[in-house]
């Protein structure tokens, strides 16, 4: 039959053509049902990249004829992969989430470099996400598309840790590709080792009531190994048991780990660990700890779990770069339920109540500021050091937090809260899932990385910002004071509009939708460019403005009042008189 080829390679997936890399260093927290006040689930992602456009991807439901192939686009590069086959019929998407409420998050932690450095034909880590979510309407299925994806057509990412929630489920996908045959050919043989080509991988769900975290370091160590097998005979002699090296069996429900038959064999076979299985963990041994890979990396993790439960902070030693210091678990349970208010929250942080925190060193400049430019390292009279990276930074592209609500119809209960540029200064608008349309600030195409656009919700976040870090102690307040006034809004408006929502279906319920999603969006551009304008009178020239009922205050005669112009903090003033003091000095 001759090919059908399907406008997927112009339209699926050619927002990632214009990304950049976006592997650069991302963050997920993850949220259980028993987590949650409301008992819905969620994920929180933050993509960043010094290259990533901030922008909402939409993928339209559609039907294909039989032989339709589509071309595979590398997420980073935007390069031209492959084709393989479409399917019959694929699921709008919004986003990281479907219209089924399936969402998919990601980091990259890189790992062994044998396992991703040599040049190898396969699926990308970007396709893996956006294909499945077109193809799977929960976790499970998510999982079974995902492994069965990189088994047919081999992987050609580096390690990457994967987010995946449903209404009901949240799991932890974390994969690694295999290059080329086991360098140990003895063991091989001796294990009766058959390589194959696509990557190693470990799937974990998260108990109900616990929450976790990645950030760009692979975090499942050991788990639960296959006992019992499940009997072929349907509803005959099924065993319990909570894991299996067979993908199919990830259906049944009492499986709660799955993983590829070989993960341990490969490593094996290539040297990498030798001693029992029970022992295998999957991150020391395909993602080795490093000193960045916890200061940089399960430092935001442990930043996460020390604001919602208590005795974390045996675990400080460890964020703070000591491997020999007692492990961070791959999941905790809250001391209180979350709910989505405190997930945007937990987003936005800079290692607050911590020893890393970056707003007390005289990195923070004269006024606080708890960013660090790059690069990230440097060195000084023979010794290196680092800047933090923390959650909130500012090459954030966009970040999302990802709610799922089984009790509300699919098109209605998927929330994605969706942000441009710093997680800590964004302000998260609600995107239901069943939209289809993208409101014009958010829209593909509306500007990028190198071209302004004054429509941009991205361009006109990143002016506030990139204002306030200017004089951040200051000038943070009034940016916080809008973004809750929309978020506690948002949050207030969407109860009210789910109740009439769930009423309604079919085309009614896809304008309404569109409609709500839209006119919040619209409000937050509105409200936004007036933050903008308001700080950059409040602030000009490093005064600030008096303000009085509201109003900037004016002299009798109608003049501007003469503006306050506080000191710098006292730590700074301090090493301006170390530095520069008998210069400066009064004589």
């Amino acid at each position: 039959m001759q090919k059908i080829r399907s406008i997927l390679a112009a339209g699926v997936l050619t927002a990632a053509m214009m990304v950049g890399s976006m592997a650069d260093a991302c963050t997920n927290f993850l949220f259980t049902k028993g987590a949650t006040k409301d008992g819905s689930t969620m994920i929180t992602y933050a993509a960043d990249s010094h290259t990533l456009y901030g922008e909402l991807y939409y993928r339209k439901a559609a039907d294909y004829p039989a032989g339709t192939m589509f071309m595979l686009v590398d997420w980073d590069s935007g390069r031209q992969l492959f084709e393989i086959p479409q399917v019959a019929h694929t699921y709008s998407v919004v986003g990281n989430m479907n219209e089924h409420q399936l969402a998919i998050g990601e980091t990259t932690y890189g790992g062994r470099e044998e396992c991703w450095k040599s040049e190898v034909k396969g699926i990308d880590y970007g396709s893996l996400i956006y294909v499945t979510l077109q193809r799977a309407k929960n976790a499970r299925e998510a999982i079974w598309w995902m492994t069965n994806m990189v088994a047919d057509y081999g992987y050609c990412s580096e390690g990457e840790s994967f987010s995946i929630a449903d209404p009901n489920e949240v799991w932890i996908l974390e994969l690694i590709g295999k290059r080329g045959e086991p360098v140990n050919a003895d063991v091989a043989k001796k294990l009766k080792y058959k390589y194959t080509d696509g990557a190693v991988w470990v799937a974990r769900r998260i108990p109900d009531g616990y929450v976790s975290g990645h950030a760009n370091q692979a975090r499942i160590t050991t788990f639960p190994q296959e006992g019992k097998k499940f009997s072929k005979a349907k509803g005959k002699g099924l065993h319990k048991v909570i894991s299996s090296t067979h993908i199919d069996y990830i259906y049944e429900p009492e499986v709660e780990c799955v993983y590829a038959s070989d993960v341990i064999t490969y490593a094996r076979a290539c040297g990498w660990f030798n001693g029992a299985d029970a022992d295998f963990s999957f991150a020391d041994t395909y993602a080795p700890l490093t000193f960045s890979g916890l200061r940089g990396c399960d430092a935001r993790v442990y930043a996460m779990f020390n604001r919602v439960a208590s005795g974390m902070q045996r675990y400080e030693k460890y964020a703070m770069g000591d491997a020999t210091a007692e492990r961070l678990p791959l999941w905790i349970k809250p001391d209180h339920k979350i709910d989505v208010r405190e997930a945007m929250r937990l987003m936005r942080d800079h290692y607050e109540g911590t020893a890393m925190d970056m707003s007390k060193d005289l990195g923070g400049g004269p006024f606080n500021c708890p960013y660090r430019w790059r690069p990230m390292g440097f060195e000084l009279d023979g010794h290196s050091y680092i800047h933090e990276r923390a959650t909130s930074t500012q090459q954030t592209g966009f970040s999302f937090v990802a709610q799922c609500r089984g009790w509300l119809p699919a098109k209605v209960g998927g929330i994605l809260w969706f942000g441009v540029d710093d997680t800590y200064s964004t302000v998260y608008c609600p995107m239901y899932c069943g939209i289809t349309e993208i409101p014009l600030c958010f829209q593909v195409g509306n500007g990028d990385m190198l071209t302004y656009s004054e429509t941009a919700a991205f361009w006109l976040f990143n002016r506030v910002t990139n204002f306030l870090y200017s004089r951040y102690s200051d000038m943070i307040v009034d940016v916080q004071k809008v973004q809750d006034r929309l978020e506690d809004g948002y949050i207030h408006d969407v109860l009210k509009f789910d109740e009439r929502a769930k009423l309604s279906e079919g085309e009614a319920l896809t304008r309404q939708l569109n409609d709500f999603s839209g006119r919040a969006a619209e409000r937050m551009m509105k409200e936004w460019n007036a933050l903008d304008k308001y700080l950059l009178v409040k602030y000009m020239d490093g005064n600030i403005k008096k303000e009085k009922d509201g109003q900037f205050e004016r002299t009798a005669t109608g003049q501007a009042a003469f503006p306050m112009q506080p000191n710098y903090r006292e730590e700074w003033l301090r090493m301006i008189v170390r530095d520069h003091g008998d210069v400066v000095r009064e004589k």
